[in-house]
C-alpha cells in the first residue's frame, strides 16, 4: 500500500527553532513535508497574493486585516517562529535634534509598509510610553533598498494620518542617508545604518535595555509571525491543526536544548550562553512560548491596537485567529 502520508508544502524562515524538523529529527505525525526556506517578504507576498503553500508563516497583522475581512485562506495554529523587541526598530537622523521618543512629534518617517507587524508594535510603544500617535508625524511609504515594493494589502486609514509615497526611483534607505526623511520604522536596518552612515543612529541609546525595561512593565514578547495552515487542508484533516501543533513545539525545544549546551556552543557567537540565562532571568524558562493561553494577552493586545489605527475592519478576539483545535495544548 505504500505510504498515505500528506504530501504537504511548508515555507517558514531558516530559523534554528524549525531546524529540526527540516533535518528530519522531529516528524509531523501523518505528514511528508516539503520544507521551502524563504525571507518572510517572498512568503507573505506568495501567501496573501496566491495563498501558493499548504502551511505557511503569516504576518500577524496581514493576517489580522485578512481575518477580520473573512478573507484569509489560511487559519492559523499558535506557534509564533518569529517574535522580536522592536527598540531596534527606530533609526533616526543625528542632525535633528531627536534625542528621545517625543521629538519624533512633526516629524518625516520612512516605512516599508505601514501595515507591517513590527511597525504596529512600535507605534503601539510609541503611543503608550511616550504619547506620540500615529497622527503626529508624516509617514512616507516606499521599499527599504528598492523602489518597487508596494503594499501587500489595500489599508483604509483614518483621516488624520498622514501618508506619502516615496518620490519616484527613490528608496527609504537613501531617503535617510540624504537627510530628506528624519527617521525609519521598520523591522530590518536600512543599509545605510548598517554601511555606518555618520548621521544615522538607533532612536534608543540602549534599545536592548529599554525593551528589557518595557517588557518587564508589561510583559509583551511581541509576536512578529505566526503560522497558517489552509483552511481547506484543516477541514479535510482535523487532525492536522493538533500534529503541526505539537511539531513545531518539539522542534522548538530540540532547538533550546541544543542552545543550552555550551560545552561545544552550536551558535556562531560567544557569550550565547549569558544571553539566554539573561533572557530566561527576566522572562522566565520558556520564553519564546508557542501556546494560546500563554500568548493571548500578546494578541489581544496587538489586535486592540490593529483595530484602532483602523488596518482590521473589527475588533477581533484572540481566539478568532486560531483554529479552535489548537486552543487547548496537552502536556507531553
Amino acid at each position: 500500500m505504500g505510504n498515505h502520508k500528506l504530501r504537504l508544502s511548508i515555507a517558514v524562515g531558516n530559523y534554528d527553532r524549525i531546524r529540526p524538523m527540516v533535518d528530519g529529527d522531529v516528524q509531523i505525525d501523518g505528514v511528508d513535508p516539503v520544507f521551502m526556506l524563504q525571507d518572510p517578504e517572498e512568503i507573505f507576498f506568495r501567501a496573501f497574493r496566491h495563498a501558493d503553500y499548504d502551511i505557511c508563516e503569516l504576518s500577524l497583522s496581514s493576517y489580522s486585516v485578512k481575518t477580520a475581512a473573512g478573507t484569509s485562506p489560511y487559519i492559523a495554529i499558535p506557534v509564533f517562529p518569529s517574535r522580536a523587541f522592536r527598540h531596534t526598530s527606530i533609526y533616526v537622523r543625528a542632525d535633528r535634534g531627536i534625542e528621545k521618543p517625543e521629538d519624533l512629534k512633526g516629524k518625516r518617517i520612512g516605512v516599508p509598509e505601514y501595515q507591517l507587524t513590527a511597525n504596529v508594535w512600535v507605534r503601539l510603544f510609541l503611543e503608550e510610553e511616550y504619547g506620540v500617535k500615529a497622527s503626529d508625524v508624516t509617514w512616507v511609504r516606499g521599499g527599504y533598498e528598492d523602489p518597487s515594493r508596494v503594499e501587500k494589502i489595500a489599508l483604509k486609514l483614518s483621516g488624520d494620518i498622514k501618508i506619502e509615497d516615496a518620490p519616484e526611483g527613490e528608496t527609504i534607505s537613501s531617503l535617510l542617508a540624504a537627510g530628506k526623511i528624519d527617521a525609519v520604522i521598520g523591522p530590518r536596518a536600512p543599509s545605510c545604518f548598517d554601511q555606518g552612515h555618520p548621521q544615522v543612529k538607533y532612536l534608543f541609546d540602549d534599545p536592548h535595555k529599554s525593551a528589557a525595561d518595557w517588557y518587564a512593565r508589561t510583559k509583551l514578547f511581541p509576536i512578529m509571525h505566526t503560522l497558517g495552515i489552509r483552511k481547506t487542508l484543516a477541514e479535510q484533516h482535523p487532525w492536522l491543526p493538533g500534529a503541526v501543533m505539537k511539531a513545531f513545539e518539539q522542534s522548538k525545544a530540540l532547538a533550546l536544548a541544543r542552545l543550552s549546551d555550551t560545552a561545544a556552543t552550536k551558535v556562531t557567537l560567544p557569550f550565547v550562553e549569558d544571553q539566554l540565562r539573561a533572557a530566561r532571568k527576566l522572562m522566565g524558562f520558556d520564553f519564546w512560548p508557542y501556546g494560546f493561553a500563554q500568548n493571548e494577552h500578546v494578541v489581544d493586545r496587538f489586535l486592540a491596537r490593529h483595530h484602532a489605527e483602523g488596518l482590521s475592519s473589527r475588533r477581533l478576539e484572540a481566539r478568532e485567529l486560531f483554529h479552535p483545535a489548537s486552543l487547548e495544548s496537552f502536556k507531553i
